[in-house]
């Protein structure tokens, strides 16, 4: 199996939504996007490392561009939930 048979597009927002899930408990909004993202500086670490063969690297680029759309789609769920809280506070 290759890894276009295997993705599912639907795999950042399930991972994105169980991130969501622990902001709605309380967990830090920061905290949790530094747990979903991958700084630039940690990739370049990575793609200078002698020791990876090149097919993980794709590998690793994959997994960086995957983790990029997991904060994009959670930073769009927060959004929606402040917007939401704010209109439930006018409301009230």
């Amino acid at each position: 199996m290759t890894p276009a048979e295997d993705f599912d597009p639907r795999s950042p927002h399930r991972e994105a939504a169980f991130f969501y899930g622990l902001f709605l408990r309380g967990h830090s909004l920061e905290a949790l996007r530094q747990d979903i993202d991958v700084s630039p500086k940690l990739l370049d670490k990575w793609m200078k490392a002698k020791d990876f063969q090149v097919e993980f690297r794709a590998d690793l680029e994959r997994v960086y561009q995957f983790r990029k759309q997991v904060l994009a789609v959670f930073e769009a769920l927060v959004h929606m939930e402040t917007l939401n809280a704010r209109q439930r506070i006018r409301v009230q």
